[in-house]
């Protein structure tokens, strides 16, 4: 034991020893070693002679010493940080003439030694940085350009009768060669004795296989029965639907990846079985995968959502194409595998592959036709078309183009150009669809998590979480269409590292700090407002109005601060926007004046209070309560409860009257009509009875009775009372009309309504026509009725 822990000892004290040495050595690029690299490949790319897989080697090894430079141009920062400022503190150098102590210049010019000492390896390693940024883009370029001239080759047209016999001929020879080669492995003795040894395992994979191929599909088939009676209504039913329908595409397929994993231990199998034997799982999970996206975007139970409006048989028809077009996927797989093991020739290997070409292009064209017919049967039901039926339109309309000119540029020659087009195609009609299902996933996810059922595609969280399932999508699109696997890593890193723009440094770390630093501020300042609102401020003595100001303040402040030091945090430089700062300034002077107005006016407001929340004012024609006051507008709640919202301007400039500014108190006026010939000083003495046996009336001053003089049908009075808090002014007034109609009934005094005397000025004129009235009714009563114009001459 004691050995043992002895041994333990030493090992850890070399360990450590190794650790301080390693530490104490500094570390940094191999110059000698770059140096030969960089020649070496500044030769390369002047001949450019070298392959492609050459190319991408030696820009693996100029990206690692790149990150070494990268990592070395920071080598003693802090030291020169240090000098930096000790050389600003000695002050600038004097310019008229006159000498500088020795001293001073003895020091300044030490710690400029120093300085260009300590900047000498981050300018050398900076140097060579840009020779090795340098260097891979020449190489990018390099096989940019190779790549867009494989596209524009004229290659053997697999079309011409003239080289089919080589392409068929090449074909019976693999076939030939792959029988005989089994034929030579069966009747090996030492292949037989490894398949005896190895027959059980070789059944058990083979029964395995068998028996998912011909009955997981069934087996998950009846799980799946239960949720898809509730797909319809339940969020959490369609989950497991998706989950198991993922299970009954993949049981088949692990099948078929058991079957071949059986041929190959049963140890006869050669090189060119290897080969075919190798590319089987990848055949077997993409045709699974096609099958299930198929059913995914085609589905054939009724109760499942269905992206496009499509009748029952076009849906058979496309869940059809889509795992005819995994098939093919696979089988150019396989058939790419053979043809490079075998080294065919180019003009055997095009017209070998020119009838997957064919086929792909034709189902191709059959999907991009059910997108364009998806978006006229939308068109139909929408008006207008909105934006996603006419993106859907769009890409079936390209579609069926790639469909039809894959094979077409195949067909003539240009055989890279057709199939560069047509497989990105499926697989990026794939991607898309994968997109759709992810987000229909997301969508259910979020309903089974929240309860809700309705409206799951219109949430705002599946919707944001879909559109960075889309940005995430975008390298893979990327990587589809050609691009090469390094240069999106580049892209990566240079997002990564971020870049500079203006003067910022602009990365994911500065954004990434901005934004916590300040939610964190922000949180505090909504914090502080809330102990102030319900904590301290309560306590005070300030009014409701003093403490929404003071509370509105500590935000505005607070947010502010949040902003200022979450800006300092993430590195951001505000003395290098100060120009764009001062223009913008002019344009805020000029263009946005009314809105700053407004601001400044709502400072006003918090600081000033002129106004408060909860005053009752009147603003023209406009009167209520002031409910909110914000930075740019008041917004006011009218008696009939609408909100009317006024510039903080209008507040300022205008004429406001505030009913409530210094406290609740004001006056109420009640008039008051009597019948001439009724007693006025017992009206008098009613009326103030009236009003001071109100409890919300004050007694100093004590109302006032006003006879305001003789009107037209009335005597007029007036209550004048003070009253404790005018909100109540309508309520008041009420009451006390109340009270007066019953006190004047008691004391029968009469409130009178208008009253008018008709004077007629001619009555005998109203007798003569009244006569003759009368008579020409009784003519018309008792014989014909005749005109008087018949009865002229």
């Amino acid at each position: 034991m004691a050995r043992r822990l002895f041994v333990l000892a030493l090992v850890f004290l070399t360990a450590f020893a190794s650790l301080a040495a390693a530490q104490d050595t500094p570390v940094g690029p191999d110059y000698d070693l770059w140096t030969q690299t960089a020649d070496r490949a500044e030769g390369v790319i002047d001949a450019e002679r070298a392959s492609d897989p050459a190319f991408e080697t030696l820009r693996a090894q100029l990206v690692e010493f790149r990150e070494q430079f990268r990592v070395a141009s920071g080598t003693n920062s802090a030291r020169i940080a240090t000098l930096r400022a000790q050389i600003e503190a000695l002050g600038p150098v004097p310019e008229d003439g006159s000498a500088e102590p020795d001293a001073l210049a003895a020091q300044r010019a030490d710690l400029g030694t120093r300085l260009a000492e300590a900047e000498a390896p981050g300018r050398r390693a900076e140097a060579e940085l840009r020779r090795a940024q340098g260097l891979i883009g020449e190489i990018d370029r390099l096989l940019a350009s190779r790549q867009a001239g494989a596209l524009l080759t004229l290659e053997p047209s697999p079309i011409n009768p003239a080289n089919w016999p080589a392409a068929v001929s090449a074909v019976f020879a693999y076939l030939n060669a792959l029988a005989t080669e089994n034929l030579r492995l069966w009747s090996s003795p030492i292949y037989q004795a490894e398949f005896s040894e190895n027959i059980p395992l070789v059944l058990l994979y083979l029964l395995a296989g068998i028996v998912l191929i011909l009955r997981g599909w069934h087996w998950v088939g009846r799980i799946m029965r239960r949720p898809v009676e509730l797909e319809e209504s339940s969020p959490t039913a369609r989950l497991s639907v998706f989950f198991l329908s993922m299970a009954q595409h993949g049981l088949p397929a692990l099948g078929v990846i058991a079957l071949a994993q059986a041929i190959e231990e049963s140890s006869f199998v050669g090189l060119r079985g290897s080969v075919i034997l190798a590319a089987i799982p990848q055949i077997a999970i993409t045709v699974a995968v096609a099958i299930w996206i198929g059913r995914q975007v085609f589905p054939a139970r009724e109760s499942a959502a269905r992206p496009l409006n499509l009748p029952d048989f076009r849906l058979a028809r496309g869940r059809r194409t889509a795992g005819w077009l995994g098939l093919l996927m696979g089988v150019s797989q396989l058939m790419d595998a053979i043809a490079e093991s075998e080294g065919f020739q180019p003009a055997e290997r095009l017209v070998i592959f020119f009838p997957v070409v064919i086929l792909t292009g034709l189902l191709l064209a059959r999907l991009g036709r059910f997108l364009i017919l998806h978006a006229q049967a939308q068109s139909r039901v929408e008006d207008p078309a909105s934006l996603r039926t006419r993106i859907f339109g769009l890409i079936g309309r390209a579609v069926v183009l790639l469909g039809f000119a894959g094979p077409v540029l195949a067909g003539v020659g240009y055989f890279t150009a057709g199939s560069s087009f047509l497989f990105p195609a499926v697989l990026s009609l794939s991607l898309l669809a994968l997109l759709g299902v992810l987000q229909r996933l997301v969508a259910n996810v979020y309903g089974a998590l929240t309860g809700r059922q309705e409206g799951l595609d219109e949430a705002l969280t599946p919707t944001l979480i879909g559109f960075l399932l889309t940005l995430a999508s975008v390298p893979l699109f990327a990587l589809i269409w050609g691009m090469r696997q390094a240069q999106l890593l580049d892209l990566w890193e240079q997002l990564i590292l971020g870049f500079d723009l203006g003067g910022i440094h602009i990365s994911p770390r500065s954004f990434l700090s901005f934004a916590i630093v300040f939610v964190i501020g922000y949180t505090a300042t909504r914090l502080i407002q809330s102990t102030l609102r319900n904590s301290v401020l309560p306590k005070t003595k300030l009014d409701a109005g003093g403490r929404n100001a003071v509370v509105t303040g500590t935000g505005y402040v607070g947010i502010f601060l949040a902003a200022l030091i979450a800006i300092t945090v993430a590195g951001i430089d505000l003395s290098s926007i100060a120009i764009v700062a001062g223009a913008l300034s002019v344009g805020i002077g000029f263009g946005l004046q009314a809105i700053v107005s407004n601001f400044v006016s709502g400072i006003i407001l918090l600081v000033e209070r002129p106004i408060k929340e909860g005053d009752w004012i009147q603003i023209g024609s406009t009167a209520g309560y002031v409910r909110e006051i914000s930075v740019r507008s008041t917004r006011i709640e009218t008696f009939d409860r609408s909100d009317v919202i006024v510039p903080n301007a209008d507040l300022i400039s205008g004429v406001v009257t505030n009913m409530t500014h210094h406290n609740a108190t004001g006056r109420v006026i009640v008039p008051v009509g009597v019948a001439y010939g009724t007693d006025t000083r017992q009206v008098e003495t009613i009326l103030r009875e009236v009003a001071e046996a109100h409890p919300m009336v004050l007694m100093t001053p004590p109302p006032n009775i006003v006879f305001q003089g003789f009107g037209a049908d009335s005597l007029n009075f007036e209550i004048r009372a003070i009253l404790r808090d005018v909100n109540w002014m309508l309520s008041v007034k009420s009451d006390m009309n109340h009270e007066i109609a019953k006190r004047f009934a008691d004391a029968k005094i009469e409130i009178p309504f208008a009253q008018r005397d008709i004077w007629i000025r001619n009555p005998d004129a109203l007798k003569t026509t009244t006569a003759l009235t009368g008579a020409e009714n009784e003519d018309d009563g008792g014989g014909t009725n005749t005109s008087p114009q018949e009865e002229q001459p």
